[in-house]
Formats: C-alpha cells, structure tokens, sequence
C-alpha cells in the first residue's frame, strides 16, 4: 500500500477583529501635535503671549493710563459704577451678535467668554483682527467649517456698520431739534475723498476678480457662502433678532459708558448729544486701523464733544475716562481668559 504524501498544513491565518466602530485607530489631531517636538512650550508661549503684549502696551501707555486714573479721582464713583455695567453689557451684545452671524447654536457661556477675551486681543491687533482671530478659532473649535465660519465674520462685520447707521438715523429722528448737529455734518470736501475711496475699493476688489484667478476661487466660494448663511438666518426671527439687536446693542452700550464717565465728570452736554457724538465719531473714523479705534476715534471724540460745547480739558478727560472703563480695566482680565481658554484648547 503506498502511503499518500504529506502536504503540510498552513497556520490559519489570524481573524482580523473589526473595529468596534467600523474604522481603525487614528491619532487625533491634538494627539499628532502634542508628538510633535516642543509643542507642549509651544502652547506655553501661546498661553503667556496675550499677557506679554497687554504688558508691552501698557509700559509703552503709561502716561496716559496714569492720566485718566487721576482724572476718574475726582469723577462721581455712583456713575463710574454705571458706566462700568454698560461696558460688561457690551460683551453680551457682542456675543448675541456673534450667535445671531453662525446657524448653529454655539455654548452661551464659553461664547460670552470667548467675547471677552477677543476684547483683549482687539486692543492690541489693529482693525479688529485680534477679536476676528479669536472668534474665528472659537467657531472652528466648535465644529464650524472654516469657511462657514470666516463667512460668520464677515456677517457680523457688515452688520455692525449698518446697525449703527440705523441707530445714528433714529436718533437724529427722535431728537431733530435737540441734537447739535450742525457743525458735525460734512461737506463737500469730506464727501468727496469718502466717494472716491468707496469706488476705488470696488475697482481693485474687481480686477482681482477678474485678473487673480487663484484668488477668484476661493473669494466667490466664500461670498457664495456668506450669502447662502445671511439667507438662512434671515428667515429665523430669533437669529435675526441677535444679529442686529446685538450690533445695535454694542454701539449704544459703548456710547453710554461715554455719557456716564461724561455725566461722572460733569460734562455740560445732554444724553442724546453725547450718544450722537460717539456714533458719529466713531462711524467716521472706526474704520481706520488702529487697535480698538484707539487714537483716531479719541481725537474724534474729543474734537465732537468741543464742538458741541464742552471745555476742550473735560472733554479730553471724558474721553480718557471712557477708554479707562472700556479699554484699560479690563485689559488684564481678559488677556487672562484669553490664557486659560487657550489653555482648556477653547481656542
């Protein structure tokens, strides 16, 4: 009998265990960051850098910041106090704003919070762009996608103007006679460079439209966006409501603090007078890039607050006292939220 040949058996091959959720393993990307060398100082350094440049800025402003805490010495402190809950009511304009530009329903008290600390960045990055930066990395972190949520800013940034030309317009029509407006309207020599500018940002935005087309891409992409987000907002009462209540809210808070450190002080000019002063200056020079308005919106102020008959000292110490409230006071608190909220991995 002839023996059969043996045929040797493979091992069988090993089972291959699903993943219980259908896909393997994958670093997350804060895992891949933190494997990256030097990344944990990395975010150190991030932590700490808000706090480095409020303190640059402060020792290059001392002077000024030891002005103003001398003149508020002598203010009324009930209504610094005041002035004091209009600048905290700021905020939560600003976050109702905010919430009113992105569809999705963001955490009210890290929004708030977020607001907060993007005040402090906005006070040292020109032309808002440290509260962009900060609102832009909130919204991402919240599961925006980057376009929706660049497309969010730029709501938010048409928005604002347009409220507080709203609000300067019913002012001038609930107060026709009281409100000294005359020496503040302009001229034609004032309207004109104004128009030019206007047209000429329209011709160069076009051309490189028309001639950049890496750029053409991207820009119609994110205005389709922008305009398919401002649509569906639109049709939703509360999100509208946010939106524009909370832009309209924000211009009239940050006049109020200037009527109350005016009030404090005893400045000689009525409510209203002031209100209109603010809006008025800030509208027409708020868009030139300074960090937080700071200098061009001051001399603004000042030079309406005189030519509306304030001595041209008190109106100057109006004005400091007004940035001490909004500005300075809560420059280091913020920066320190801005801190932990990049540490927490908010931002």
């Amino acid at each position: 009998m002839s023996s059969l040949p043996m045929v040797p058996i493979a091992p069988p091959a090993p089972t291959v265990q699903p993943h219980p959720q259908g896909t393997p393993d994958r670093p997350s990307p804060a895992s891949r960051f933190r494997r990256i060398p030097g990344a944990r100082y990395t975010r150190r350094v991030l932590c700490l850098l808000p706090l480095l440049l409020i303190g640059i800025w402060a020792a290059d402003n001392w002077q000024v910041l030891h002005d103003g805490a001398l003149q508020l010495t002598t203010a009324d402190p009930g209504w610094l106090a005041i002035g004091g809950a209009f600048t905290l009511l700021c905020w939560v304009s600003a976050a109702f704003a905010r919430q009113g530009a992105i569809p999705e329903r963001l955490p009210p008290g890290l929004l708030l919070a977020s607001q907060f600390a993007a005040g402090a960045a906005n006070n040292v990055l020109p032309a808002g762009l440290g509260a962009h930066a900060v609102t832009l990395r909130f919204l991402t972190g919240r599961g925006i996608p980057l376009a929706r949520a660049t497309a969010s800013l730029a709501l938010y940034s048409l928005v604002k103007p347009v409220a507080k030309l709203l609000v300067i317009l019913v002012l001038l029509a609930t107060f026709p006679t009281s409100l000294a407006t005359a020496d503040l309207l302009p001229d034609q020599g004032t309207l004109l460079p104004i128009a030019v500018g206007v047209v000429a940002a329209v011709v160069v935005v076009t051309l490189v439209l028309a001639l950049v087309r890496p750029l053409r891409r991207p820009l119609l992409n994110g205005l389709r966006t922008a305009l398919t987000d401002a649509r569906r907002l639109h049709t939703r009462p509360v999100r509208v409501a946010a939106l524009w209540g909370g832009a309209a809210g924000f211009s009239l808070c940050q006049a109020a603090v200037l009527a109350c450190v005016g009030a404090s002080l005893g400045l000689p000019i009525a409510w209203p007078d002031v209100l209109f002063a603010y809006l008025a200056a800030s509208a027409a020079v708020g868009a030139v890039p300074a960090p937080a308005g700071i200098g061009p919106v001051d001399a603004a102020l000042v030079f309406t607050l005189a030519a509306m008959g304030a001595p041209l000292s008190l109106a100057a110490a109006t004005v400091v006292g007004f940035r001490v409230l909004t500005v300075w006071l809560p420059l280091l608190p913020g920066a320190l939220v801005l801190s932990l909220l990049v540490r927490a991995k908010v931002l």
